[in-house]
């Protein structure tokens, strides 16, 4: 065999061997391109995850948070309501007319303590409502009405129990006596029936 011959028999396994190895090669191209697409899709899969875990985690503090707010401000409601009263005992006590020495002296101490009292509730944002002769449906709460020549009807005649307000918000209502409309008085009949005629 001469050397040309040998060389044409070589020559197509040369292209076989050619072929097979790019065949391999677009295969490995192929199957490193797929697993490529496979982690990216799992990667945003887990940022995607990762997101609404944040989220959920956002939404639960603040609402853990609400709960905690809503949860004091209606222990300190109810503490405050409690003071409320305390302060209007103390007031009913200074109306007392103190005729002795010691009783004088006793009201004196009272009114240090009901000083002391309504600085505390006003450290915590609590504030007396003040006395207005307009009726205002927001701080008043009519509890009875009276004819007052003096007041227009409607008005407020004076203060039964003091309200109070706490940050900005109504936490009780001043109890109120209101002025009443006048009664109408019927109209004066000034006719007179004339007498009958005895037949």
């Amino acid at each position: 065999m001469t050397a040309n011959d040998q060389q044409a028999d070589t020559t197509p396994q040369n292209s076989t061997s050619s072929s097979a190895s790019n065949a391999a090669e677009g295969a490995a191209s192929n199957s490193s391109d797929s697993g490529a697409e496979a982690w990216r899709a799992e990667r945003d899969e887990l940022l995607a995850q990762l997101a609404r875990a944040r989220a959920d985690y956002q939404n639960l503090r603040k609402r853990t948070q609400l709960d905690i707010d809503n949860a004091v401000r209606r222990s300190l409601e109810n503490l405050l309501q409690n003071l409320f009263v305390v302060v209007d005992n103390l007031d009913l006590a200074l109306k007392t007319e103190a005729r002795s020495e010691d009783a004088r002296q006793l009201a004196h101490g009272v009114e240090l303590t009901r000083r002391q009292f309504l600085h505390a509730l006003s450290q915590e944002g609590a504030a007396p409502i003040p006395d207005s002769v307009e009726f205002d449906p927001k701080l008043h709460e009519a509890v009875t009405t009276v004819q007052s020549a003096d007041h227009a009807p409607g008005a407020v005649v004076d203060v039964l129990r003091r309200g109070w307000t706490w940050r900005g918000t109504v936490l009780r209502a001043s109890h109120v006596r209101v002025a009443a409309a006048a009664p109408k008085q019927a109209p004066a009949n000034n006719e007179t029936t004339p007498p009958t005629q005895p037949e």
